[in-house]
């Protein structure tokens, strides 16, 4: 039996008179690659913000094991091993590749503000650990000829890369992805499909991704659900959800 991950019941969001979310309930289970398709506007990505609580959801629960997300700080998220990338890439351009990265292991511990003052011992290994934990995401991800380039001169798809291996540095053991495929090319987008596969069989990451792009989705997803109007519309296989007459009305109308 899989174990939950990450258990939805009956959320709402809401924004003014306008239900992004409406009852909504599902479960993620460790070990799976979960795509959540529908048409614009269905919610799908209001469901990320709710979970890494970019906003608040109006009603219902969200338990990342024992935990309510509900009840905690934004900033908090992290600490439970929970990361995400965005559909319009969130990166500081002005920063290199490594620095980006190395922003990713600031859920781990620092050192205290006298230690970092006075660069002790403590903190030099605390720093010499991350910057670790960073090479080992650049590799993985084969990020190195970029490592000390600035994002600012980087390629649209190199970016959003970069963006995962972000992501990937703080260690999570669940992973969102928004539109991770989105603006990138058939060539980018095969990688992207290996990287998903590596990360979950590799790294023991669980994934959720929010994806347009049906051809990655068949090829990476274990489970798809499929929203529309801010609900679940059909949940099951790549090729149950696509084959789904509600599906396909809610995509083309009928």
């Amino acid at each position: 039996m899989n174990t939950r991950l990450l258990e939805v019941r009956d959320v709402s969001l809401s924004f003014g008179g306008v239900r992004a979310i409406s009852d909504l309930s599902f479960d993620v289970h460790a070990g799976e690659v979960l795509a959540i398709i529908g048409p614009n506007g269905a919610g799908k990505t209001s469901v990320l913000n709710v979970v890494t609580r970019v906003f608040s959801p109006s009603s219902g629960s969200l338990k990342c094991g024992d935990q309510e997300l509900t009840r905690i700080k934004r900033h908090e998220v992290a600490a439970l091993g929970i990361a995400r990338t965005f559909q319009n890439i969130e990166l500081f351009e002005a920063a290199t590749v490594m620095d980006n990265l190395l922003l990713g292991r600031h859920r781990f511990a620092q050192g205290a503000w006298w230690q970092q003052v006075l660069r002790t011992p403590t903190v030099t290994a605390l720093e010499e650990a991350s910057r670790a934990a960073v090479e080992e995401v650049i590799e993985f991800l084969d990020l190195s000829a970029w490592r000390n380039s600035l994002v600012s001169s980087l390629p649209y798809g190199v970016r959003k890369v970069v963006e995962l291996g972000r992501a990937l540095a703080t260690q999570p053991k669940l992973l969102f992805l928004d539109e991770p495929a989105s603006g990138l090319n058939p060539e980018e987008t095969k990688h992207l499909a290996f990287w998903i596969d590596d990360i979950r069989t590799d790294l023991g990451i669980t994934v959720v991704m929010v994806e347009h792009d049906m051809s990655l989705v068949s090829r990476v997803a274990d489970r798809v659900i499929c929203m529309a109007q801010g609900k679940v519309l059909a949940s099951g296989t790549a090729r149950e959800v696509q084959g789904n007459p509600l599906v396909i009305s809610a995509y083309l109308g009928t």
